[in-house]
C-alpha cells in the first residue's frame, strides 16, 4: 500500500504544480494588462492596445494548456486509485487519458473563458474607444 500512496502523492504534486502555473498565469496577465493599459493611459498608441489583446490571448492559451495536463493528471490519479498495490509502476504517463481537443475545451473551459472573455472583452472595449475617439 505505501507504493500505491507514494505514486498518488506523486501525482497529487503535478496536479498542485499545474492549478499554481495557472493561478500565477491569471495573475501575470492581469499584471500585464494593468501595465499596458498604464502605458496606452500615458502615451496612446494603438500598437499598445495590439500589444495587450495579443498578450491577454497568449496567456489565455498557456493557461488552457495547464488546465488540461492539470484535468489528465487528475484522471491518471483516478486510475491508479482504484489499481491494485501490484499493478503501480510509478508511471506518471498522461496520454492514455488524452482525448482530441482537451487543449480547447480547457481553454473554453467556465472559468477560463469567464476570466479571459472577460478581460479580453475590456480590452476590446478601450481599443474601440481609443479608435472612435481617433476617427
Amino acid at each position: 500500500m505505501e507504493k500505491k500512496i507514494k505514486h498518488l502523492e506523486f501525482i497529487q504534486n503535478t496536479i498542485n504544480r499545474m492549478a499554481n502555473n495557472s493561478f500565477l498565469l491569471k495573475g501575470w496577465s492581469i499584471t500585464v494588462s494593468g501595465g499596458l493599459f498604464a502605458l496606452i493611459l500615458k502615451n496612446i498608441n494603438y500598437l499598445y492596445l495590439i500589444f495587450a489583446l495579443l498578450v491577454t490571448i497568449i496567456f489565455w492559451f498557456l493557461d488552457g494548456y495547464y488546465l488540461s495536463h492539470e484535468r489528465l493528471f487528475i484522471k491518471l490519479y483516478e486510475k491508479v486509485s482504484l489499481d491494485s498495490e501490484d499493478e503501480v509502476s510509478f508511471s506518471m504517463n498522461i496520454s492514455t487519458h488524452k482525448k482530441p481537443c482537451d487543449w480547447l475545451r480547457a481553454i473554453f473551459s467556465k472559468t477560463t473563458f469567464i476570466f479571459y472573455g472577460s478581460l479580453l472583452l475590456i480590452q476590446l472595449f478601450t481599443t474601440y474607444a481609443f479608435l472612435s475617439k481617433q476617427l
